[in-house]
């Protein structure tokens, strides 16, 4: 597997890298794969938007890359 996911990189970028992490997107009601911003938008400003804490989904689909 590539690196680990950060806050900082594009959410198009972690889908492409992790498709798995659409799961994790799905869990906090992010439909962040249809949504246009997802091609320009980070992971954090994706999830302060919609109010959730980045770190803590970044920690969800890093601990999904690692099963």
């Amino acid at each position: 597997m590539a690196g680990k996911i950060t806050k900082d990189m594009n959410i198009m970028d972690i889908v492409q890298q992790c498709p798995e992490s659409i799961a994790v997107f799905q869990k906090y009601g992010l439909g962040c794969i249809g949504c246009a911003a997802a091609h320009f938008e980070n992971l954090e400003a994706g999830a302060k938007v919609h109010g959730f804490d980045p770190d803590a989904m970044v920690a969800d689909i890093n601990a999904l890359m690692e099963e």
